[in-house]
């Protein structure tokens, strides 16, 4: 079992930050994940590390504006989140990875946070 605990999300004007935590308890995971999903949109992939090598991918709309990180001695991964956009607005998951398919699909990862709220206003 892993349980997840997701902080930081809060309320900001576009253009603005946030840093993401989430913090894990529970067996090691290979790989952990963030997704969000907005209001009537399908939950979608946002970025992933692996736990060994710290590779990191991102999908490209984020690309160049998210970074994913970890602190293997905390147990925590991390989503900086930089020129936010009204866009941008949606409820922030981690995720932990325990499939053996494609890192972007929601049903290779079997544990979840309770998520946290991002608003980005204009």
């Amino acid at each position: 079992q892993v349980q997840l605990v997701e902080s930081g999300g809060g309320s900001v004007q576009a253009g603005d930050s946030l840093r993401l935590s989430c913090a894990a308890s529970g067996r090691t995971t290979r790989m952990m994940g963030w997704f969000r999903q907005a209001p009537g949109k399908e939950r979608e992939f946002v970025a992933c590390i692996w736990s060994s090598s710290g590779n990191t991918y991102y999908a490209d709309s984020m690309k160049g504006r998210f970074t994913i990180s970890r602190d293997n001695a905390k147990n925590t991964v991390y989503l900086q989140m930089n020129s936010l956009k009204p866009e941008d607005t949606a409820v922030y998951y981690c995720a932990a990875y325990t499939g053996s398919g494609s890192m972007w699909r929601t049903s290779e990862y079997n544990y979840w946070g309770q998520g946290t709220q991002v608003t980005v206003s204009s």
